[in-house]
């Protein structure tokens, strides 16, 4: 598979400050991208870098298998053959929808140019709409004709900076699997940056997570979520709480939901202290089991609600319960875990496996 985008060991900084430190991956023909981080984690300085606005300080860019910056050496951002759909949308308000999406579009005949452009339209569903100018549409509808705009010259690669913050959540939502289909009709490429996590799944084929300007986990939905890298992406993804507890052998560990056995996302030895993913899915209610959870806090979301429990141990987890289930906080609920694949991180302490020959145990110590 042909790759589009390469972005080899790249850094940034302002005055000292590092924005973006050392991230490298890979982005193929076809595929659409996500960064994936909380506000001032460096994103939007990596997208910005990448469409040409801002240099690197080390490493280098690659789009299309041609090099467009490394230390000292840059290519401007209208030579990269990089499109661009901004947060704010950036429709020239003087301008038609026509004229906007035609804007980029300059080297074909009038009714070869007319032609493509109605076909551009078409494609985003706007053809009706085509006179009308940018104050005329819908939040929605200027967001399809933006990406229209950004489409029309044929991009090698498609950057897309937080594309559906400006819009209601029920249209975000919406359009998010709206306008992965056009990018997926169009096979192009493209690469996205949002805060939002359902945007994030619905939209990507690959999602980087970052934090502090450093690339965490660069993997498909199912493997952020369910295979998260750290206790940094894992707690960044979805909702989840990490409970300390003990590994008992290679498939069993102990904590406050009592032992729980599967496969573990990485190994650890015997007797190693880990901090163990709990996900609300991974908590079943259960009337009649004998282990009991109190609710301490509940949070309604129509047909389910999340309720926050405390074990006996003192450890809390998150449970999703389907609504119905009416609980009053300070309720004590039958719980049983449903935790197959075990996801758990070590917590930093020397531990040691198990060795016949007890003189010869220090040769096995492992930090886990």
């Amino acid at each position: 598979m042909h790759s589009t985008l390469e972005v080899k060991n790249i850094s940034k900084g302002y005055h000292n400050h590092m924005v973006i430190s050392d991230i490298a991956f890979t982005l193929h023909k076809g595929e659409i991208g996500c960064f994936l981080g909380p506000s001032g984690s460096g994103k939007t300085t990596l997208l910005r870098t990448i469409a040409g606005f801002e240099e690197v300080l080390s490493g280098e860019i690659w789009v299309g298998g041609s090099r467009v910056a490394s230390r000292g050496f840059s290519v401007p951002p209208e030579k990269r053959h990089i499109g661009m759909l901004f947060q704010d949308y950036a429709l020239f308000p003087h301008m038609t929808v026509f004229e906007n999406v035609g804007f980029g579009v300059r080297s074909m005949k009038d009714l070869q140019k007319k032609t493509y452009i109605m076909d551009q339209l078409s494609t985003v569903g706007l053809e009706g709409v085509a006179r009308k100018y940018p104050h005329e549409l819908s939040g929605g509808q200027q967001q399809r004709a933006a990406l229209a705009r950004a489409l029309a010259p044929r991009p090698r690669l498609l950057l897309l900076d937080e594309p559906f913050s400006n819009l209601d959540v029920a249209l975000r939502e919406r359009l998010s699997m709206d306008v992965r289909e056009i990018i997926k009709e169009q096979r192009a490429t493209a690469l996205m940056v949002t805060h939002n996590q359902q945007e994030a799944f619905a939209m990507a084929d690959r999602i980087g997570v970052i934090s502090d300007g450093s690339l965490q986990q660069w993997d498909d939905a199912h493997a952020i979520y369910h295979r998260p890298a750290n206790g940094s992406v894992a707690a960044f993804v979805g909702e989840g709480a990490l409970l300390p507890g003990t590994v008992i052998d290679s498939r069993r560990v102990e904590c406050g939901l009592g032992i729980l056995e599967g496969s573990f996302s990485s190994p650890c030895p015997i007797g190693c202290s880990v901090d163990i993913l709990i996900r609300p899915e991974d908590v079943i209610h259960e009337d009649d089991s004998p282990f009991k959870a109190m609710i301490i806090h509940k949070t309604f979301r129509g047909p389910n609600i999340l309720y926050t429990l405390s074990l006996r141990n003192g450890d809390s987890v998150l449970a999703l319960v389907p609504s119905h289930h009416q609980h009053r906080i300070g309720q004590e609920i039958g719980i049983r875990p449903q935790v197959e694949d075990i996801v758990l991180y070590a917590r930093g302490e020397v531990c040691l496996t198990e060795m016949p020959d007890p003189n010869e145990r220090h040769k096995f110590q492992v930090h886990c």
